[in-house]
């Protein structure tokens, strides 16, 4: 999809980030190529679209599902379906999109990095905040700055437990005991979802619930 705007990442920013975070899952280089290559129509495939459902999950909390589909009717159908399924309900467009905006966000781990080091890079490489998320630090950039900080990260010897162009929340719901089991299933079950690319919601459970849950 991102290829479909141009095949040069040089060129293309959605393509070069959407090709780093390929590689930083280790997918092979011809199939890389090869994906390229179906956006720009150098090879045939099929014709998909891409586009945001909206909704609500248990506790009020705001879900984007960002999806890719070659039948809109029916993944729209199916989402729907599973909303329902799981304490939650579609939205209409913007209903909650504009509590999100589109930023890089880094997840180092605390094991790895210092908070002032980490601060120093920020600085250096035009990042926006730094935050403590127990266990991990989380920094977030604008989109036109998280190139330069993934690679003063790099340089630095940081290696990100994680790293993406992600539709950040301003503020977030604190979920426990039932709704959190229920807001889990209900990601559960959109992520299961082959048309579904990403989910993002802004609801916060503390790891001893998540693992509980998980349990």
């Amino acid at each position: 999809m991102a290829a479909k705007s141009g095949g040069d990442p040089d060129m293309n920013p959605r393509l070069r980030t959407a090709i780093l975070a390929a590689k930083s899952e280790n997918m092979p280089a011809d199939n890389i190529k090869r994906a390229i290559q179906r956006g720009t129509g150098e090879l045939p495939g099929l014709t998909y679209e891409e586009f945001v459902l909206e909704g609500y999950g248990p506790g009020g909390v705001a879900l984007l599902a960002e999806i890719s589909t070659d039948n809109r009717n029916r993944t729209v159908s199916e989402i729907r379906h599973v909303f329902g399924k799981n304490n939650g309900n579609m939205a209409a467009a913007g209903s909650v999109s504009y509590m999100f905006h589109k930023k890089g966000d880094i997840i180092i781990a605390k094991s790895t990095a210092k908070e002032d080091d980490l601060m120093n890079i920020i600085l250096e490489s035009g990042g926006e905040d730094l935050k403590d998320d127990g266990e991990n630090w989380e920094i977030l950039t604008e989109t036109s700055a998280y190139e330069g900080v993934l690679e003063a990260l790099k340089k630095a010897g940081i290696t990100p437990v994680s790293s993406s162009v992600s539709m950040v929340p301003d503020t977030y719901i604190k979920l426990e005991g039932q709704q959190a089991a229920q807001m889990i299933r209900l990601l559960e079950a959109l992520e299961d979802n082959e048309d579904v690319q990403n989910v993002h919601a802004n609801f916060d459970i503390d790891q001893k619930v998540l693992e509980e849950v998980a349990g």
